[in-house]
Order: C-alpha cells, then structure tokens, then sequence
C-alpha cells in the first residue's frame, strides 16, 4: 500500500508477526542445546578428585603452639639481653640437656612424641581428607560436584527396598565398595540377590560418581522369632 505521508509513492513491506508474537527480524535466544549439549551419564568427564580439607583446626592449633612458643623465647632472650637473668625453665631445660644421654628415657620418650606428631602434621598435608564426601564425575570443566556417602548409601538403600521379596536393607558405602545386607522374607534367595545386584548396579551408575564402588551383595532370611 502507499502511505499517505510518502512522496515518492513507494510501497513498504510491513513486518509481520509469527504465532507466538515475536518478530521474526529479531534473533531470538539461543538455546542451550543448539551450543552445549546436556551432558549423558554415559559421558566420560575431566579427572575428579577428592576434595581436600581445609584442616584448619590443626593448623590453627600448631600456629597457636609455636607463636606462643616463639613468643616466650623471644621475650626471655630480651629480657637476658637488658641484664636479667634468665627464666626457670630455660635454665633447668639447658642443665637438663647437658646431664642426660641421648639413650636416656626421658629424651628418647620426648623425641618419640616430637615424631609422632610430626608425622601426624605431615599425614594431615599430604592426605586430601573429607573422606564423606565421594568426588563425582566432571562433566563440565569449572565445575565440580561431590556426593556424601550418607546420601549415597540411602540411594542405595531405597531402590534395593523397591525389588520383590525384601524386607529390609542395610547399606555401608564406602570409597571402593558398598556394602549390601538385605532380608528377604518370600521368593528364593537367589532371584532376590540377581534381582538387588542388577538393581543396585543401575542406580551405582546413575549416582555420577568418578570411581563409581564395586558392590558386594548378601541375601538373607529374617531371623525366627522364639
């Protein structure tokens, strides 16, 4: 059509509107499919580690030992510098470690406590801890997601109780295995453990984890009452 306001009496094309009321000249958001896939269980993600442990009570512990340590030495060290006598302690430490031997009990009990708790500290720095806390598999590079045990363990519990025949199920995840004792009051033992172990199988896979644990099944008759 000609608009009236148009000199040159040319026509325009008006923009039209699709179905659901969006200009079709106006790019629309992309969707997360069209540049990144939903991720698949079957997928195999970056390494996954286990988490590491802040261990801050230990190290606030040993910092708090040696500042007061340090401390104490500093200010008796002053203190002999301005013309006082040393303290008590520093004086029957010194005569102490002159008279003994190095086979003597006292020294070899405290040189075996001073190892101990060295490496207790060395354990704690180079162990990871958390050891609730199962890593699962990493799907996306910045991302990273871990699972407690605990959770985990009525996961378990819960599709196990959902097979014909069983009573009742105790779970004991662990790092590596998972632990499956599970009663079953009717059908034959058999049938209720292929049934729990391919049951269990698929929700271990379904969990996402890293290092997903090996299953060890057991299948029992509920003990008689009287």
């Amino acid at each position: 059509m000609t608009e009236p306001g148009d000199p040159t009496g040319s026509t325009r094309r008006m923009p039209t509107v699709d179905q659901a009321g969006g200009d079709p000249h106006t790019p629309g958001p992309a969707t997360p499919s069209a540049h990144d896939p939903v991720p698949t269980l079957e997928q195999g993600g970056g390494r996954a580690g286990r988490f590491w442990s802040a261990r801050r009570v230990p190290a606030a512990l040993v910092a708090l030992v040696l500042l007061g340590a340090a401390g104490l030495l500093l200010y008796d060290i002053a203190a002999v510098r301005a013309g006082h006598p040393a303290m008590q302690w520093r004086r029957s430490l010194a005569d102490g470690l002159a008279e003994r031997h190095l086979d003597d009990v006292a020294v070899l009990v405290g040189a075996g406590i001073a190892a101990a708790v060295g490496l207790w500290l060395l354990l704690l720095a180079l162990t990871p801890g958390l050891r609730d806390l199962l890593p699962m598999r990493r799907d996306r590079a910045g991302v990273r997601a871990g699972l407690d045990r605990t959770a985990a363990a009525l996961v378990l519990r819960d599709r196990a109780v959902e097979v014909p025949g069983v009573q009742s199920v105790r779970v004991r995840m662990g790092r590596k295995k998972a632990k499956v004792r599970a009663l079953s009051h009717f059908r034959e033992l058999d049938d209720v453990r292929n049934d729990v172990d391919a049951v269990l199988t698929t929700a271990v896979r379904e969990l996402g984890l890293a290092k997903p644990p090996g299953l060890s099944v057991q299948v029992h008759r509920p003990a008689k009452k009287g």
